[in-house]
Protein backbone atom coordinates (compact mmCIF):
# COMPACT_ATOMS: atom_id res chain seq x y z
CA UNK A 1 0.00 0.00 0.00
CA UNK A 2 1.21 3.52 -0.74
CA UNK A 3 -0.88 5.39 1.82
CA UNK A 4 -1.63 4.92 5.50
CA UNK A 5 -5.10 4.58 6.98
CA UNK A 6 -5.50 7.31 9.57
CA UNK A 7 -8.39 9.05 11.27
CA UNK A 8 -11.54 7.81 12.94
CA UNK A 9 -13.79 7.58 9.89
CA UNK A 10 -16.01 4.54 9.53
CA UNK A 11 -16.17 2.36 6.43
CA UNK A 12 -19.46 4.04 5.50
CA UNK A 13 -17.82 7.46 5.74
CA UNK A 14 -14.99 6.38 3.45
CA UNK A 15 -17.67 5.27 1.00
CA UNK A 16 -19.35 8.68 1.29
CA UNK A 17 -16.04 10.40 0.49
CA UNK A 18 -15.46 8.10 -2.48
CA UNK A 19 -18.96 8.81 -3.80
CA UNK A 20 -18.53 12.56 -3.34
CA UNK A 21 -15.32 12.45 -5.36
CA UNK A 22 -17.10 11.18 -8.49
CA UNK A 23 -18.58 14.69 -8.92
CA UNK A 24 -15.28 16.53 -8.47
CA UNK A 25 -14.55 18.74 -11.46
CA UNK A 26 -17.91 18.09 -13.13
CA UNK A 27 -18.94 21.75 -13.17
CA UNK A 28 -22.59 22.77 -13.34
CA UNK A 29 -24.25 19.42 -13.94
CA UNK A 30 -27.27 17.76 -12.41
CA UNK A 31 -26.26 15.20 -9.79
CA UNK A 32 -28.59 12.20 -9.62
CA UNK A 33 -27.49 9.99 -6.71
CA UNK A 34 -29.44 6.80 -5.99
CA UNK A 35 -29.01 5.40 -2.50
CA UNK A 36 -28.25 6.82 0.93
CA UNK A 37 -24.44 6.87 0.64
CA UNK A 38 -24.35 8.51 -2.83
CA UNK A 39 -26.94 11.07 -1.68
CA UNK A 40 -24.84 12.03 1.33
CA UNK A 41 -21.80 12.13 -0.97
CA UNK A 42 -23.47 14.46 -3.47
CA UNK A 43 -24.52 16.87 -0.72
CA UNK A 44 -21.02 16.77 0.76
CA UNK A 45 -19.52 17.58 -2.65
CA UNK A 46 -21.91 20.52 -3.04
CA UNK A 47 -20.99 21.88 0.41
CA UNK A 48 -17.24 21.59 -0.14
CA UNK A 49 -15.44 21.30 -3.48
CA UNK A 50 -18.35 21.39 -5.97
CA UNK A 51 -20.57 24.40 -5.12
CA UNK A 52 -21.84 24.58 -8.70
CA UNK A 53 -23.37 21.08 -8.54
CA UNK A 54 -27.16 20.97 -9.04
CA UNK A 55 -29.23 18.85 -6.66
CA UNK A 56 -32.93 18.04 -6.92
CA UNK A 57 -35.68 16.68 -4.70
CA UNK A 58 -36.14 13.83 -7.17
CA UNK A 59 -39.06 15.55 -8.83
CA UNK A 60 -39.10 19.11 -10.24
CA UNK A 61 -37.32 21.29 -7.69
CA UNK A 62 -33.68 22.34 -7.54
CA UNK A 63 -32.64 22.17 -3.88
CA UNK A 64 -29.67 23.16 -1.77
CA UNK A 65 -27.70 20.77 0.43
CA UNK A 66 -30.20 21.44 3.23
CA UNK A 67 -33.14 20.44 1.03
CA UNK A 68 -34.49 23.97 0.73
CA UNK A 69 -35.88 24.93 -2.69
CA UNK A 70 -33.54 26.95 -4.91
CA UNK A 71 -35.33 26.74 -8.25
CA UNK A 72 -37.74 24.94 -10.53
CA UNK A 73 -36.73 22.22 -12.96
CA UNK A 74 -39.63 21.46 -15.33
CA UNK A 75 -39.64 18.12 -17.07
CA UNK A 76 -38.74 19.57 -20.46
CA UNK A 77 -35.68 21.25 -18.97
CA UNK A 78 -34.75 18.06 -17.16
CA UNK A 79 -34.84 16.17 -20.46
CA UNK A 80 -32.55 18.78 -22.03
CA UNK A 81 -29.98 18.07 -19.31
CA UNK A 82 -30.48 14.32 -19.62
CA UNK A 83 -30.04 14.15 -23.39
CA UNK A 84 -27.25 16.71 -23.54
CA UNK A 85 -24.72 15.04 -21.29
CA UNK A 86 -25.21 17.49 -18.41
CA UNK A 87 -26.20 15.01 -15.74
CA UNK A 88 -24.05 12.63 -13.71
CA UNK A 89 -26.01 9.71 -12.33
CA UNK A 90 -24.84 7.35 -9.61
CA UNK A 91 -26.88 4.17 -9.94
CA UNK A 92 -26.93 0.84 -8.18
CA UNK A 93 -26.29 -2.51 -9.86
CA UNK A 94 -27.55 -6.01 -9.20
CA UNK A 95 -24.83 -7.22 -11.59
CA UNK A 96 -21.85 -5.39 -13.08
CA UNK A 97 -19.28 -6.84 -15.45
CA UNK A 98 -15.69 -6.01 -16.38
CA UNK A 99 -16.71 -3.48 -19.06
CA UNK A 100 -19.30 -1.71 -16.94
CA UNK A 101 -22.44 -3.36 -18.29
CA UNK A 102 -25.07 -3.17 -15.57
CA UNK A 103 -28.09 -5.35 -14.83
CA UNK A 104 -31.04 -4.36 -12.66
CA UNK A 105 -33.71 -6.32 -14.53
CA UNK A 106 -33.50 -10.05 -13.88
CA UNK A 107 -31.27 -12.89 -12.73
CA UNK A 108 -31.03 -15.82 -15.10
CA UNK A 109 -32.29 -16.18 -18.64
CA UNK A 110 -34.48 -13.27 -19.73
CA UNK A 111 -37.21 -15.56 -21.13
CA UNK A 112 -37.56 -17.43 -17.83
CA UNK A 113 -35.57 -15.62 -15.11
CA UNK A 114 -34.85 -17.10 -11.72
CA UNK A 115 -35.54 -13.69 -10.17
CA UNK A 116 -37.35 -10.60 -11.42
CA UNK A 117 -35.74 -7.33 -10.30
CA UNK A 118 -36.54 -3.65 -10.94
CA UNK A 119 -36.63 -3.82 -14.71
CA UNK A 120 -34.52 -1.91 -17.20
CA UNK A 121 -35.96 1.47 -16.15
CA UNK A 122 -33.93 4.41 -17.46
CA UNK A 123 -30.56 2.66 -17.44
CA UNK A 124 -29.96 2.58 -21.23
CA UNK A 125 -30.86 6.25 -21.65
CA UNK A 126 -28.79 7.21 -18.61
CA UNK A 127 -25.67 5.44 -19.82
CA UNK A 128 -25.85 6.58 -23.43
CA UNK A 129 -26.65 10.22 -22.61
CA UNK A 130 -24.95 10.99 -19.29
CA UNK A 131 -21.97 10.16 -17.17
CA UNK A 132 -22.99 7.22 -14.98
CA UNK A 133 -21.06 5.95 -11.98
CA UNK A 134 -22.13 3.00 -9.85
CA UNK A 135 -22.53 2.37 -6.13
CA UNK A 136 -22.43 -1.22 -4.84
CA UNK A 137 -22.87 -1.51 -1.04
CA UNK A 138 -22.19 -5.29 -0.97
CA UNK A 139 -19.20 -6.19 -3.13
CA UNK A 140 -19.39 -9.88 -4.03
CA UNK A 141 -18.92 -12.26 -6.98
CA UNK A 142 -22.72 -12.31 -7.33
CA UNK A 143 -22.63 -8.61 -8.24
CA UNK A 144 -19.25 -8.32 -9.98
CA UNK A 145 -19.80 -10.98 -12.62
CA UNK A 146 -18.00 -12.12 -15.76
CA UNK A 147 -21.08 -11.40 -17.85
CA UNK A 148 -24.37 -9.77 -16.83
CA UNK A 149 -27.53 -11.80 -17.40
CA UNK A 150 -29.15 -8.80 -19.13
CA UNK A 151 -27.65 -5.49 -20.25
CA UNK A 152 -29.54 -2.54 -18.78
CA UNK A 153 -26.82 0.06 -18.32
CA UNK A 154 -24.56 -0.01 -21.39
CA UNK A 155 -20.89 -0.83 -20.83
CA UNK A 156 -17.85 0.22 -22.83
CA UNK A 157 -17.77 -2.83 -25.08
CA UNK A 158 -21.41 -2.57 -26.14
CA UNK A 159 -21.26 1.21 -26.59
CA UNK A 160 -18.16 0.83 -28.74
CA UNK A 161 -19.83 -1.85 -30.86
CA UNK A 162 -22.87 0.38 -31.43
CA UNK A 163 -20.74 3.17 -32.91
CA UNK A 164 -20.42 6.98 -32.53
CA UNK A 165 -24.10 7.59 -31.79
CA UNK A 166 -23.73 5.50 -28.62
CA UNK A 167 -20.39 6.86 -27.48
CA UNK A 168 -20.98 10.63 -27.82
CA UNK A 169 -21.93 11.12 -24.16
CA UNK A 170 -21.21 7.61 -22.86
CA UNK A 171 -18.92 7.72 -19.83
CA UNK A 172 -18.56 5.55 -16.72
CA UNK A 173 -16.20 7.53 -14.49
CA UNK A 174 -16.08 5.27 -11.43
CA UNK A 175 -17.54 2.40 -9.48
CA UNK A 176 -17.57 2.65 -5.70
CA UNK A 177 -18.21 -0.38 -3.50
CA UNK A 178 -17.89 -1.07 0.21
CA UNK A 179 -14.40 -2.45 -0.56
CA UNK A 180 -12.88 0.15 -2.85
CA UNK A 181 -12.97 2.42 -5.88
CA UNK A 182 -12.66 1.32 -9.51
CA UNK A 183 -12.47 2.92 -12.94
CA UNK A 184 -12.05 1.85 -16.57
CA UNK A 185 -8.73 3.48 -17.36
CA UNK A 186 -7.27 0.51 -19.22
CA UNK A 187 -6.56 0.14 -22.97
CA UNK A 188 -9.64 -2.06 -23.50
CA UNK A 189 -11.76 -0.03 -21.04
CA UNK A 190 -12.13 -2.91 -18.60
CA UNK A 191 -12.39 -2.38 -14.86
CA UNK A 192 -9.34 -1.39 -12.83
CA UNK A 193 -8.84 -1.11 -9.08
CA UNK A 194 -8.07 2.50 -8.08
CA UNK A 195 -8.06 2.37 -4.27
CA UNK A 196 -9.13 0.19 -1.37
CA UNK A 197 -10.84 1.43 1.76
CA UNK A 198 -8.76 1.17 4.94
CA UNK A 199 -9.04 -2.31 6.42
CA UNK A 200 -9.48 -3.93 2.99
CA UNK A 201 -6.75 -5.83 1.18
CA UNK A 202 -6.24 -6.24 -2.56
CA UNK A 203 -6.63 -10.01 -2.12
CA UNK A 204 -10.02 -9.45 -0.49
CA UNK A 205 -11.13 -7.38 -3.50
CA UNK A 206 -9.91 -10.05 -5.91
CA UNK A 207 -11.76 -12.79 -4.00
CA UNK A 208 -14.98 -10.77 -4.07
CA UNK A 209 -14.80 -10.08 -7.82
CA UNK A 210 -16.07 -12.61 -10.34
CA UNK A 211 -13.67 -11.65 -13.13
CA UNK A 212 -9.98 -10.85 -13.57
CA UNK A 213 -9.57 -7.30 -12.34
CA UNK A 214 -6.73 -5.06 -13.50
CA UNK A 215 -4.66 -4.24 -10.40
CA UNK A 216 -1.74 -1.79 -10.67
CA UNK A 217 1.42 -2.44 -8.66
CA UNK A 218 0.70 0.25 -6.06
CA UNK A 219 -2.83 0.65 -4.74
CA UNK A 220 -3.47 3.53 -2.32
CA UNK A 221 -6.13 3.73 0.34
CA UNK A 222 -9.22 5.79 -0.38
CA UNK A 223 -8.56 9.28 0.92
CA UNK A 224 -9.41 9.97 4.55
CA UNK A 225 -12.20 12.47 5.23
CA UNK A 226 -11.00 15.72 6.75
CA UNK A 227 -12.28 16.72 10.22
CA UNK A 228 -14.47 19.35 8.53
CA UNK A 229 -15.94 16.76 6.17
CA UNK A 230 -16.63 14.37 9.04
CA UNK A 231 -18.43 17.11 10.93
CA UNK A 232 -20.58 17.87 7.89
CA UNK A 233 -21.40 14.20 7.36
CA UNK A 234 -22.22 13.47 11.00
CA UNK A 235 -23.80 16.72 12.16
CA UNK A 236 -25.22 18.50 9.11
CA UNK A 237 -25.95 16.13 6.22
CA UNK A 238 -26.67 12.77 7.85
CA UNK A 239 -27.12 13.09 11.63
CA UNK A 240 -29.42 10.06 11.64
CA UNK A 241 -26.61 7.94 10.10
CA UNK A 242 -28.58 6.51 7.17
CA UNK A 243 -25.16 5.72 5.65
CA UNK A 244 -24.60 2.99 8.23
CA UNK A 245 -27.71 1.14 7.06
CA UNK A 246 -26.16 0.59 3.62
CA UNK A 247 -22.61 -0.30 4.68
CA UNK A 248 -21.84 -2.98 7.23
CA UNK A 249 -19.33 -1.98 9.91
Amino acid sequence: MTASATGSATRAEYCVIACAEVWRGNGEVLAAPMGAVPSVGARLARLTFAPELLLTDGEATIVGPDGEAEGWLPYRRHLTLVTGGRRHVMMGASQLDRFGNQNISCIGDWEQPARQLLGVRGAPVNTLNNAVSYWVPRHSPRVFVERVDMVCGVGHDNARAAGPSATRFHRIPQVVSDLGVFDFGTPDRSMRLVSVHPGVTVDRVREATGFALTVPADIPYTRTPTPAELRLIREVIDPSATRDREVRP
